[in-house]
């Protein structure tokens, strides 16, 4: 832990940051290798001769690389460069071809992102769309997912973690029942890939979206992975420079992917970034980071628990959730429970409704939205203490 938080000097001003499911710190060796490209072969990729835009072509096809690796993909050609996981959704939202009496299967507990793109679709194409709800857990039951999708289902679209309650969801088997129907099955993986060993080949998904600046890389970065098969039928958001293989005056044909997905000069620095994140969660392993959550997650959710008039939600069983814990402190608003956090204690969280209006709102029951701690590799038993502690202290003023 001491070696891994050297790597965050913001951390040495004394803040406690645990807004991680929004976005996550950045460590040295991510910043430093995007200086790299700066300083040292700052140049565009796929444009010249040059040894500095040779580096830079090849550092850039590297990071799809080794993005294709960490998700256990095929082959680098199923992974797209995006500005983040929205983009990437509204890639396949606007990609796909729809028509009337398509239908579509997501659920109640999705960020906006995975949510609203498919509401566009209703209203665009007449689309069909049904909303699988959990109980007040957010557990899902398979069998609602097994009612939902039927022959007419084109697409399944499911985050496989919720930003709110930190509930896992039954990913495999709503895979499983999707192929069954000869439905794809859109994955939103923003919370899980940071966080837990994701394999896109084990999931069965066709497609996973996640960003880069929740996993220890920078902003403006995200990714598409879509199976092979389905990539002659996805249509690019944008085509133009670096999208084509030819190009006449009465016709254009475009490149392979993930070419002709990627028009106009892509985040360079950015892609060279996520790659060096790659690089360092592989170092730390996944699986420890997924063990130092539970442990850290199980305090932090009892300790809230614990306080009276604090409201925790999500699944109250460790091994069903990851290190997203959501809670109100009586009527306060949440907003006034973050700012007390962050003056009083140096804390910084997330409050507000997170981009999940219909969660809050039809299953909390908070329309205000709730007060949201998220844990990371970097986090430490002693500020999941001073936490509690700091919250029960706003609680007991409330007395």
């Amino acid at each position: 832990m001491k070696k891994f938080r050297r790597d965050f000097p913001i951390l040495d001003s004394g803040i406690i940051y645990l807004d991680n499911a929004a976005s996550s710190l950045t460590p040295e060796p991510v910043i430093q290798k995007m200086l790299e490209f700066y300083h040292d072969y700052r140049a565009n990729v796929e444009r010249g001769i040059h040894r500095f835009s040779q580096r830079a072509s090849e550092e850039y096809e590297k990071a799809h690389a080794k993005v294709a690796d960490f998700i256990d993909a095929e082959s680098e050609t199923e992974i797209i460069f995006t500005r983040n996981a929205t983009e990437a959704i509204n890639l396949v939202a606007n990609g796909l071809n729809w028509k009337k009496g398509d239908k579509i299967v997501t659920s109640l507990i999705e960020h906006h992102s995975n949510f609203i793109v498919w509401l566009r679709l209703k209203k665009r194409y007449g689309v069909e769309v049904e909303i699988v709800k959990p109980n007040r857990e957010g557990l899902f039951d398979v069998a609602d997912f097994e009612k939902a999708i039927d022959n007419r289902t084109k697409l399944v679209a499911l985050t496989h973690v919720s930003n709110v309650l930190g509930v896992k969801t039954p990913i495999e088997e709503v895979a499983k029942i999707a192929h069954n129907h000869d439905a794809h099955l859109l994955v939103d993986g923003a919370q899980s890939v940071p966080h837990l060993k994701v394999d896109v080949q084990r999931i069965g998904c066709d497609y996973l979206a996640f960003s880069g600046h929740k996993m220890l890389g920078p902003t403006g970065i995200g990714v598409l992975y879509a199976r092979k098969e389905l990539l002659d039928s996805l249509e690019p958001l944008s085509i133009g420079g670096g999208t084509i293989a030819d190009v006449g005056l009465d016709y254009y044909t475009l490149a392979g992917s993930p070419t002709k997905f990627e028009a106009g000069t892509p985040p360079i620095a950015e892609a060279i970034g996520l790659g060096a994140a790659v690089d360092y969660l592989k170092e730390v392993q996944l699986e420890n980071i997924e063990v130092h959550e539970r442990t850290l997650v199980k305090r932090m959710y009892q300790g809230l628990a614990d306080i009276s008039i604090v409201e925790v939600y999500g699944p109250k069983k460790v091994e069903q959730r990851t290190g997203i814990v959501s809670f109100n402190v009586g009527d306060l608003n949440p907003h006034d429970v973050a700012l007390a956090l962050d003056v009083s204690a140096d804390i910084m969280v997330r409050s507000g409704h997170h981009c999940c209006l219909p969660l809050t709102k039809e299953l909390l029951k908070r329309n205000e939205g709730t007060v949201r701690a998220s844990l990371y590799l970097y986090n430490t038993e002693a500020e999941v203490e001073k936490l509690v502690s700091a919250v029960d202290e706003i609680a007991r003023e409330l007395k």
